[in-house]
């Protein structure tokens, strides 16, 4: 008897645990919605709840709090199989310079995610303080993922000459901002080929060492 209740617990487990993933699945859905429909601000945890289909203690439960949610979307998009490619490819790359042109790819990645699954959200909630604090810290995240690149850059003595880690941080974390994207690849119309072909060789030209370049 104890080996067919042993028996039964994978299966349960892997019930359960499929369960639980459709419902974060609809709660995550119900949340980009409505925040995309009546914002951030004005979106309260009982509608999200109503529209998932779920109680409101569950909402809390899987996600937290509405800010929860809210980072779990922008993780799903900025982080999902687009950037999870482009940082495959990075990983498989021990050049600095390599890496550090790859960056392009990877910000490109990170950007294009945003534009699908979050574009309405963000134009819908643009002043919203929920909004700029998880942007914040996904900013921060962002950052501090490039750290490597810019360490291993100097490490190698490829970094261009004059430059100051720090200053090269901040000058990767700027190059390949959102904003700029936005200018580029919304405002102005080129295509995501052009804009990453264009950072890749503005970061290798401002960063690196103009006589050991590796063309992309």
């Amino acid at each position: 008897m104890n080996a067919t209740r042993a028996g039964k617990r994978p299966y349960q487990s892997d019930t359960r645990t499929e369960t639980a993933e459709r419902t974060r699945s609809r709660i995550l859905e119900a949340g980009k919605f409505l925040f995309a429909r009546k914002g951030i601000d004005a979106t309260t945890v009982a509608q999200i709840a109503e529209r998932a289909g779920v109680s409101v203690p569950t909402v809390y439960a899987t996600v937290k709090s509405k800010s929860g949610l809210l980072d779990a979307l922008m993780r799903e998009s900025l982080f999902g199989p687009r950037f999870r490619l482009a940082q495959e490819a990075l990983d498989g790359v021990q050049d600095p310079v390599r890496r550090l042109a790859m960056s392009a790819q990877v910000a490109r990645a990170i950007y294009e995610g945003e534009a699908a699954e979050l574009s309405f959200l963000i134009k819908s909630s643009a002043f919203s303080p929920e909004l700029r604090k998880t942007i914040q810290s996904f900013e921060n995240l962002r950052r501090k993922m490039q750290a490597q690149r810019i360490e291993a850059l100097f490490a190698a003595r490829r970094a261009r000459k004059g430059l100051i880690p720090e200053t090269a941080a901040a000058l990767l974390w700027t190059y390949t901002s959102r904003e700029v994207y936005q200018k580029l690849v919304i405002e102005s119309g080129w295509t995501p080929d052009a804009y990453q072909a264009w950072l890749e060789q503005t970061l290798v030209e401002a960063l690196a060492q103009p006589s050991r370049l590796n063309p992309p």
